[in-house]
């Protein structure tokens, strides 16, 4: 069932029958772009196949053809940006064997409790959990194995490095998607993250809207303190995306007029995927919510997250990972995804072409 507020979301909904099976077509307002136009995002580098947030796994998604690189971005102790997408180290690491005691009071181990050159010890690799007997359980039980290959956290910068070093040896110019993770949390722990990775950002050559460049942020004040505060000081702008989940602290947002106010900071959105299309719509009536042409109308792009083929990550309104990309790219309209199988999406769109 969908929560209260996507279905306070959905009190503008546009209903969608069908005709011959397949959904009725958007109105002409919103209308739907060419698949040219559309981005594949790496979630987290090729995540579907490699330990996500490894260099690797960033080579397999340029490789795969994706248009952006997705980075998570946290501060060590010693002030270094890592490219990591938790703030702590226990999903996808050995770090209670490689540090034990280290954890907190709520027994999980903190990156920036850790100096770089500790972190550069830990073996990386997949995601997995703690059962209640102590065993390690892979989330996703396809995906590359447990413990296999050599896998290391990496900085920003070499991550930046790598992906401006395939381009001009290939000359192409595929983009980055950075995002400050938990300013807050960053903040509360005497951590200016925005300001460091917007410096470093600088220091790569990424000063304007003009930059092959979005960065994002789940938090609205974080923001708009860096529209207003740190982008002037640092003589930077660059494009700026509000990520979104379906929580109370977002509901302001999602309305025509809350768009409008949002698009004074931010140059797009990036929802949950389920605010944009419900997770109760059936085959048979698909409900798309006024996110994307609100946005849109407010003249912002819309990148919702994540897609994946994993089991039980298909909605039952979709028959497969390519009609889910159908409906979002081309019902919904929306004007890029963030998936862990950047090939899929890559390959789809070129077919649509």
């Amino acid at each position: 069932m969908a929560t209260a507020s996507i279905k306070r979301l959905l009190s503008g909904v546009l209903i969608m029958g069908t005709v011959m099976g397949n959904v009725v077509p958007i109105e002409p307002a919103y209308a739907q772009r060419e698949a040219a136009d559309k981005i594949v995002v790496a979630h987290r580098g090729a995540s579907g196949y490699l330990p996500e947030h490894t260099l690797p796994a960033v080579a397999m998604a340029y490789a795969m053809g994706a248009d952006f690189m997705e980075q998570d971005v946290v501060m060590t102790r010693d002030d270094q940006l890592i490219v990591w997408h938790d703030l702590t180290l226990d999903r996808n690491t050995d770090v209670r064997h490689q540090f034990p005691g280290r954890a907190r009071e709520d027994g999980r181990h903190y990156v920036v409790d850790f100096d770089l050159a500790e972190l550069r010890q830990l073996k990386v690799t997949e995601g997995y959990r703690l059962n209640d007997n102590g065993v390690e359980e892979q989330i996703y039980p396809q995906r590359f194995p447990l413990w296999q290959g050599s896998f290391q956290i990496h900085t920003f910068a070499e991550q930046l490095q790598m992906v401006q070093g395939m381009n001009r040896a290939s000359g192409q110019d595929i983009g980055i998607y950075p995002e400050i993770k938990s300013p807050a949390f960053h903040h509360d722990n005497g951590k200016d993250i925005s300001t460091a990775i917007i410096r470093e950002l600088k220091h790569f050559g990424y000063t304007s809207k003009d930059s092959n460049a979005y960065l994002q942020t789940f938090e609205f004040d974080e923001l708009k303190r860096v529209h207003d505060e740190v982008f002037p000081a640092l003589g930077v702008e660059l494009k700026l995306v509000q990520l979104m989940g379906d929580d109370e602290v977002y509901q302001w947002m999602l309305s025509a007029s809350g768009m409008r106010d949002l698009a004074q900071y931010a140059d797009g959105v990036g929802p949950e995927k389920g605010m944009i299309i419900s997770p109760d719509s059936t085959r048979n009536g698909l409900l798309i919510s006024s996110l994307v042409s609100d946005a849109h109308q407010a003249g912002m792009q819309v990148h919702p997250y994540t897609f994946r083929k994993d089991e039980g990550h298909i909605p039952p309104y979709a028959d497969n990972f390519e009609h889910m990309l159908e409906l979002f790219l081309f019902e919904a309209n929306v004007d890029g995804l963030f998936t862990d199988f950047p090939d899929r999406a890559v390959e789809f769109l070129r077919d649509h072409d």
